[in-house]
C-alpha cells in the first residue's frame, strides 16, 4: 500500500496524542494550573493535529461528517465517535485542572478509557482488512496501544512506566514484522484465489490489467525491497525504542535528555508508521505482479 504521508502522520501523532492524554487523564502527573495547560496543549496539538491530517487522505474532506453516521458497522465510524467523545470529556477535565487547580478524578478516568478507546478503534480499522495479510492479526492492535501508550507515557514524563512501555513496545514491534512477513503466504492468496478461478492448472496474468497508472496502483500497491525494509526496521527500532529508552535509563537525567528521547521515539515511529503502510502488501496487487 502507498505510505500517504497524511495517513502516517495521522497515525504517529494522533497516537502520541491520545498516549498523553490516557496518563493525564489518569493524573500521571498530577498537574493543575499552567502547567497542566502546556500538558494537555501538547496532547491537543498532537491529536487534533493528528486527526486532522488524516482528512487530507480522504477522496471528499468535506464528506468527512458522514464518517458519524456508520457507527455501527465501520471501524472508522467508531474511531471518530470515541475521539470526539475523548476530546470533550478531558477539556472538561483540562478546564477544572487549569482554572480551579481541581482534578475531577471520574471524569479523568472517563477521558482516559475514551482515549485508549480512541487508539484501539483506530489499529481495528486496519486489523479487520482481511485483504491485508499484514495487518489481519493479533499483533496489529497490540502494536499500535502499546506504541501510543510509550510515547504518552514519555511524554507524560512517567519514566519507569515509559521504561517498562518502551521495551514491551520494541519487542511486540520485532514480533508483529517476524509475523507479518508470514501472514500473506498462510492467508493462501494466490492469482488463482484473486480472481476466482480456482487451480485448472497454473494461472497467470496474461497481459497487464492497465496501460497505465490508476488509484489502486496509486494506494494499494508499492513494493519494498528487503534490505531496504531491513535497514529502515533497524532505524525504527534503534529511534523509536532502543535511543529513547537507553535515554531515560541515565540516572539523573535532564530535561534535555528527556526532550532527545521524545524526538527520537517521534522519529522511530514515523520509520515504523511508514513501514506500517509500505509493506501492507494489499491482495490487489496479484493482478499487477506486485507481490513484494
Amino acid at each position: 500500500m502507498h505510505p500517504a504521508p497524511s495517513v502516517i502522520i495521522f497515525t504517529t501523532l494522533s497516537g502520541l496524542g491520545f498516549g498523553l492524554l490516557v496518563f493525564l487523564g489518569l493524573g500521571l502527573p498530577p498537574v493543575t494550573g499552567w502547567v497542566a495547560f502546556v500538558f494537555f496543549l501538547i496532547a491537543y496539538a498532537l491529536a487534533v493535529g493528528g486527526l486532522l491530517a488524516s482528512t487530507f487522505h480522504l477522496g471528499h474532506p468535506e464528506r468527512a461528517l458522514k464518517a458519524f453516521s456508520q457507527w455501527r458497522t465501520s471501524w472508522l465510524s467508531r474511531e471518530a465517535w470515541a475521539a470526539v467523545a475523548a476530546l470533550v470529556i478531558m477539556a472538561l477535565y483540562a478546564l477544572g485542572a487549569v482554572f480551579f487547580d481541581t482534578r475531577i478524578s471520574a471524569l479523568g478516568w472517563l477521558g482516559a478509557g475514551l482515549s485508549f478507546a480512541t487508539v484501539i478503534t483506530t489499529a481495528m480499522i486496519y486489523t479487520q482488512i482481511k485483504a491485508v495479510p499484514r495487518w489481519h492479526q493479533a499483533l496489529t492492535p497490540l502494536h499500535l496501544s502499546t506504541a501510543s501508550l510509550a510515547g504518552g507515557a514519555l511524554l507524560a514524563g512517567q519514566i519507569t512506566i515509559a521504561q517498562i512501555l518502551l521495551f514491551l513496545a520494541g519487542i511486540i514491534q520485532i514480533a508483529h514484522w517476524l509475523r507479518g512477513d508470514q501472514r500473506f503466504g498462510e492467508a493462501g492468496q494466490s492469482i488463482a484465489s484473486a480472481t476466482g478461478l480456482g487451480s485448472p492448472g497454473r494461472i497467470r496474468a496474461f497481459e497487464a490489467p492497465h496501460t497505465g497508472t490508476n488509484y489502486l496502483l496509486r494506494e494499494m500497491v508499492h513494493v519494498v525491497g528487503r534490505k531496504h525494509a531491513q535497514r529502515l526496521r533497524l532505524i525504527a527500532l534503534g529511534l523509536g525504542f532502543a535511543l529513547p529508552l537507553g535515554l531515560i535509563m541515565i540516572p539523573g537525567a535532564s530535561h534535555g535528555l528527556g526532550g532527545l528521547a521524545v524526538l527520537s521515539h517521534i522519529l522511530g515511529m514515523l520509520a515504523s508508521r511508514w513501514l506500517f503502510f509500505a509493506q501492507a502488501e494489499h491482495v490487489v496487487g496479484l493482478y499487477y505482479g506486485a507481490r513484494g
